[in-house]
């Protein structure tokens, strides 16, 4: 595998969930399953990927009634995250580069 690319985020999901904890302090399970268009099985699976990798943090509270369960990236998930889209951006660079030099 290239340098800097994590295989927890090989799955679609798993780099989708953490696309959108970037962007947020936490998210609340409902709000992640809606965006995201899955099951709670499928999204529960994988995020329970990402904190066994230390790459998310799961929490569990009542609110409204009911028992609700927010996640969050850790600090090692935002960085390796990042790393892994950085190694994406740069296999995209290579390929755009041959792409464009075959077209000649």
């Amino acid at each position: 595998m290239s340098p800097g690319l994590d295989e927890i985020f090989n799955a679609t999901a798993r780099l989708q969930i953490a696309a959108i904890l970037l962007r947020a302090d936490e998210a609340e399970f409902s709000v992640i399953r809606d965006v995201m268009d899955v099951s709670d099985s499928a999204l529960s699976k994988h995020l329970s990927t990402l904190a066994e990798a230390g790459y998310a943090s799961i929490r569990k509270a009542p609110r409204d009634g009911r028992q609700r369960t927010w996640a969050v990236l850790t600090p090692e998930g935002r960085q390796a995250f990042r790393q892994h889209v950085k190694a994406l951006q740069e296999l995209i660079t290579v390929a755009e580069r041959d792409f464009d030099g075959a077209s000649s």
